[in-house]
């Protein structure tokens, strides 16, 4: 499956954007880390944490305020 199947961060509505924000959050993981078993082996690490999980929650705002922008804020 292609990163940006359409080839641009334009989207219909803002729920769209946050769910491509949500894709390019886990793409990145994944190209940080691109062994699968060992991504298997952490999670469970920062499942359980409070701060590991606001961070995620961090990395797709940023992600979604990117997409926001390109999307001229659906305005």
């Amino acid at each position: 499956m292609p990163f940006l199947p359409q080839e641009t961060l334009i989207t219909a509505t803002p729920e769209e954007g946050r769910a491509l924000a949500m894709k390019m959050a886990r793409f990145s993981i994944k190209a940080i880390q691109p062994d699968e078993s060992v991504r298997d082996e952490l999670r469970p690490a920062y499942a359980n944490n409070a701060d590991s999980l606001t961070e995620a929650a961090h990395v797709v705002a940023i992600e979604f305020a990117t997409v926001a922008a390109a999307n001229n804020y659906w305005r």
